[in-house]
Order: structure tokens, then sequence, then C-alpha cells
């Protein structure tokens, strides 16, 4: 059923004649249901012909308000001997039949002076298809996918145009039109090409999905329709680091917003001028949002560091748990780079033991990201078996918001360290018991001098929870500690030239040093143990 009434004849006989398309019209007339959007343009431009024509037949094809275009004798007289003379209306070439009317030789539509050809040739069947065909060459996993489109700014601007002409004229039989009671270009693409979609690619449209195919939408011909927005509202085009253009569709719209109608109208044609070609696609692309993988590691070397360690640009060692990591998962998850983020940190020549320090990987951009359960673990497998300096356990995938679990234990938590002491002075084995007495030992701790190039200079307390002393020799002992997290060991036990009050060797009243270090327990419930 046509969705236009005789209420709407009017409007829909003044656009028509000005060459807006027909469903830019549908979206001026207030259509809001799909339907109608999603016949075929050639059926829709039919309809809309039947519709204006007159009780006698005719299709009339002048506008009597603003200014008449009536079509001049001579300008149909050289249609009709072969130039393309091309009206204004949608139709093609037009010639004059034995009854007088004035009838379409030609079905190629005339660009749209509204949509520029958006709401015409880009949501057909035809050119869905061609985005599919990208889409399914690109290599992406997906069950669902969102599509985003974006419009040259300039169509803000010539819809406006299009407003003022239709309100005006609406004012004249006391009638008013809102901006907001125009359907709006991105919701009726919408209506139209989502079902397009889902039929061709045999999957669901979803806001929320992580892969997006994204069309971006230039028309060069107009490329200027803006521009006489900046003299009349400087301060609504402000340059942004991040933006080619000073012409955002926000920035248009927030003048188009300011700007008086009778400044606009000075300014830009109502109705807009009808362009010679439609938009070309900018671009296209496919991209799917990131996955996180996490679980816990454990580092056997004391000549490994957890990141790639570079100084001036020159690598110091060959590998990182970072990498020894991530490399595997790149290459499976067919990721274009990764961001590997863990609870803490320890240096390189600290070991972790126990269950394990927890660690989260952002893979960007992949390809593949479905597996199951026991892909994870064959996945888990194969890191563990390519090298020995390291070991994975409880791999798994995990959503964004997950990751804040580990990140609280950074500050919040407490860690288990256990340490070689060595001291300038030969001590007893009565002389360490004290140590284990001690309860919650209040520190403070200046930025370490070696951590100060990558840190900001403060003071930090933290909490020494527990300490356990187990004598070995006169001038070595091991310590136990249970500390809160965040506290630096290294300078807990040599004071840092004193940025470190109280610390091991001032408590003891020698000289301490730290020979060996290793992370016994990281204790942080996340993620999620599984049975091995």
């Amino acid at each position: 059923m046509f969705p236009l009434t005789e209420e709407n004849k009017h409007v829909a006989q003044l656009l028509f004649n000005t060459g807006t398309c027909p469903r830019c019209i549908f979206r001026f007339c207030g259509v809001d249901f799909h339907a109608p959007y999603k016949l075929s343009y050639e059926e829709l431009l039919n309809e809309l012909q039947k519709f204006l024509k007159t009780e006698k037949g005719e299709l009339i094809l002048e506008a009597p308000s603003p200014p008449p275009k009536k079509i001049r004798l001579h300008e149909l007289e050289d249609g009709i001997d072969g130039t393309d003379n091309r009206s204004q209306n949608g139709e093609g070439r037009v010639s004059v039949v034995e009854d007088g009317s004035i009838a379409s030789k030609n079905s190629n539509p005339n660009v749209c002076n509204v949509c520029l050809g958006i709401l015409q040739e880009f949501c057909e069947k035809e050119f869905i298809k061609k985005v599919c065909q990208k889409v399914e060459a690109s290599g992406f996993e997906f069950t669902n996918l969102v599509f985003s489109v974006s419009f040259p700014p300039q169509l803000s601007v010539r819809e406006h145009a299009a407003w003022l002409l239709v309100k005006q004229e609406m004012g004249k039989q006391s009638l008013s039109l809102g901006r907001n009671d125009i359907v709006q270009l991105k919701e009726a693409y919408k209506w139209i090409t989502h079902p397009l979609f889902s039929e061709e690619l045999g999957v669901p449209i979803d806001g929320k999905s992580l892969f997006e195919v994204s069309v971006v939408f230039a028309h060069p011909e107009t490329v200027e329709d803006c521009h006489f927005l900046r003299a009349i509202c400087p301060d609504c085009f402000k340059p942004a680091k991040n933006k080619q253009s000073v012409f955002t569709r926000m920035a248009v719209m927030k003048a188009l917003n300011k700007i008086k109608e009778e400044d606009f109208c000075k300014q830009f044609p109502c109705p807009p001028n009808s362009p010679k070609a439609v938009c070309t696609v900018l671009e296209m692309e496919c991209a799917h949002g990131a996955v996180f993988v996490a679980g816990r590691y454990n580092k056997y070397s004391r000549n490994l560091p957890q990141t790639p360690w570079i100084i001036d640009g020159e690598r110091k060692l060959e590998s990182s748990v970072e990498e020894l990591i991530s490399d595997h998962l790149l290459t499976v998850f067919k990721a274009e780079s990764f961001n590997f983020s863990s609870s803490g940190r320890e240096d390189v020549d600290v070991r972790t033991l126990g269950n394990g320090r927890p660690f989260a990987i952002e893979l960007v951009n992949p390809h593949r990201v479905r597996f199951t359960a026991q892909e994870m673990k064959a996945l888990q497998q194969k890191i563990n078996s390519s090298s020995n300096k390291i070991q994975v356990r409880d791999l798994q995938l995990v959503t964004r918001e997950a990751i804040g679990h580990m990140k609280e234990g950074e500050e919040e938590k407490t860690k288990t360290y256990s340490a070689l002491i060595w001291t300038n002075k030969a001590i007893r084995k009565e002389d360490i018991e004290f140590l284990n007495d001690m309860k919650d030992l209040k520190i403070d701790q200046k930025t370490p001098l070696r951590v100060l190039h990558r840190r900001p200079l403060a003071v930090r307390s933290r909490i020494i929870h527990a300490m356990e002393a187990c004598y070995v020799d006169e001038h070595h002992f091991r310590l136990q500690l249970k500390t809160q997290a965040g506290t630096y060991i290294k300078e807990f036990v040599h004071g840092d030239f004193g940025r470190t009050r109280p610390n091991l060797g001032s408590l003891m009243n020698v000289t301490a040093d730290i020979l060996e270090l290793d992370v016994e327990s990281v204790d942080v419930d996340w993620p999620p143990a599984l049975d091995d």
C-alpha cells in the first residue's frame, strides 16, 4: 500500500519537482514504517508518479511556489532530438506524448538533491552484495555484525534547506513541520539495508556486535556546501588534532541549530541544487573488536624481563614473558596486535613461583574469535612446551570488564615473597628472631632510584604484614615476607640510600642487601581456576 495520502500530495509534488528522490519524499512526509522504503527504486518511482498524476492523467513537473520551474518548449524539443536533457524530478529524459502529458523515456534516476544518491543506488541489492563480498573475503569469524555508515556532512545542510522549503510551503496552509518530524536519513537507510545484509550473510544485525562493517561515503562535488557556515558561525568549527576537517557532522549540526533561517536562505539555495553525480564510497572496512585472554604465568628464569627490555632503541635481552605468551596468541587468533597487562610486575632477576601472576592480553582486531575449552587448553600446552623459562595456567577467554578484578589486586591485595639476604656484619640466629614478631610494620617509600625514570616522584606508605626469618650462616638468612601489593621489596631490604624508612638494614643495624628474590604468591582470585 502506497504510504502517502492527499494531505501529503502538495509536499510530495514540491519535493519531486525540485529533484528529491521518492525515499527522501517519504522522510519529509513523516513515513515512519519500514515497508515502503524497502521497495525497489523503480517501483517507488512508478508508484510516486501514479500518485502525483492529476485527474486528467497528467504528471505535473513544475512547482508553483517558490518560483516556477516550467519546462520550456525548446528544452523539450532538444530532448526529442536526442540530447540528454534531464529534468530535476528523478525521471531522466522527458518528452511530449500525443495527449500533451509528459512521460519518462529513461528509467535511470537523477541524483537526489537531498541524499545525493544514498537512498537511491546505495541501498539497492547490488550495492549490498558488493559490501557482503568484501565481508566474506575479509576472513573474519563472526556470528552477527553491526553495520555503520558515515555520510558526508553536507547532507545535513541539504536536508536543512529542503526542510525550510517544505516548512515555508506548509506554513502557507497553516501547517507546521518540525525538524524532528522528518525521518532521519540513517534510520531510513538502516530499515532498508539491515534486512538485506542479514539475508545475504545469514547472520543477524546486532548493535552490540563486536564485528563491524563500516562504509564511509563522500561527495567531492558538493564538499563546499558547508563552507558558508564557518563564516557565520566560526565558533562551531574548531580544529581538532584527530580530525582531518573542521566540517564534521557534529560541527555542521551545531551551526545549523544556531544560524537564523533568513541568514541560511541568503547563503544556500532552497531547494538545494541537483548534483551531477552520486556519492562515492571512500572507505569500506571490516574490523572486529578486541577479545581478551587471561591466565596466570610462572617465571622460572632470573634473566627474563616481563616486557621487552629496550634502552635507547637497543634491545638488551632476546625475549620476555610478554612475547613468549603473546606470540602464540597473535598467530592463533590472527590478530593485528596485542596489549599485555598483569597484576604487578617482577624485575628481570626475580622469579614468580606458586600459582603464578595473573595476566591479561588484549588481542586487537582478531580474525578468529571462537575457541572451545579444549582448544584453549591445547593452546596453553603449546605455550608451555615452547619454553622452559615460563609456564601458563588457567588460560581462558574473558570480558573487558572482568580485567578490572586483576587491576584491583595491584594495590589492594597482598603478595608473598622469599628473599635471600646478605649482611655485612656476622649475625647469629637470635639476631633475626625479632623479625618474626613484627606485624603490620608501616614503611614509607620514596620512589626508588631505579624506577624514577618511569615513575613520578612520590612517597608511598606500605605495610609489611608479616616476616619469617630462617638462619643460613653468619652472613646470610632467608626472609619470607607478606606485604601490601606495591611494596618495593629490594628497597625495603637495603634502604635505597635512606629513601625507604624504616628498612631491614636500619632495623637490624647492619648493611643488608638482597641476593635473590622470588614471588611466592599474588593473592588475587582471578582469573577463575580451571581444572587441569
